[in-house]
């Protein structure tokens, strides 16, 4: 159970900001409404979620996977259903979620995705173990350093959103 309710009462700008969330996924998630306590943040959040998920370069695919990844990563059950049924709903079947849960090198990505991913998923773990090897192997990939900074991006969005959920155990509410 939640231990901060969404208010019951929200300013027009709040009510402005969640309707704009309701509208892009359908509902405004619980995390969202939590945030509402707080407008300045709840707006930041949001559009940091725009600028990360709905915009950039990598696909949708690759910063779904790395939300469900660092999600787990961080035990954050929330997030791994949301973002679970996130790639669900962009058409990756369950078979193909499975190999990335399980083993990112028999999902389908390209090279530089895969690796994208996992320092991405090192990144939220083991920052500080990051080695110049692994950043090598990384660049010999070829991601760009706006697709670096894109894919570290995504993991921070949601390192920070797994401890601010499970810190106040917000319900899962899809």
């Amino acid at each position: 159970m939640s231990r901060i309710k969404p208010p019951q009462t929200v300013s027009k700008e709040t009510e402005k900001v969640l309707d704009e969330i309701e509208s892009a996924f359908g509902t405004a998630p619980n995390l969202f409404k939590t945030y509402a306590h707080h407008p300045a943040l709840l707006g930041a959040n949001w559009n940091k979620v725009k600028a990360l998920m709905m915009e950039g370069n990598l696909s949708r695919k690759v910063k779904e996977a790395i939300a469900v990844l660092v999600s787990r990563d961080n035990c954050c059950n929330y997030c791994i259903r949301a973002h679970t049924a996130a790639l669900k709903s962009i058409g990756v079947s369950d078979e193909e979620i499975r190999n990335i849960e399980e083993n990112i090198e028999k999902a389908n990505f390209s090279g530089k995705e895969k690796a994208l991913i996992s320092f991405a998923r090192k990144a939220n773990v083991a920052p500080l173990k990051i080695s110049h090897s692994d950043y090598g192997s990384l660049r010999e990939a070829g991601p760009s350093d706006a697709e670096i900074i894109e894919a570290l991006g995504v993991m921070e969005l949601f390192a920070s959103f797994n401890k601010f959920i499970d810190s106040l155990q917000i319900d899962i509410d899809f």
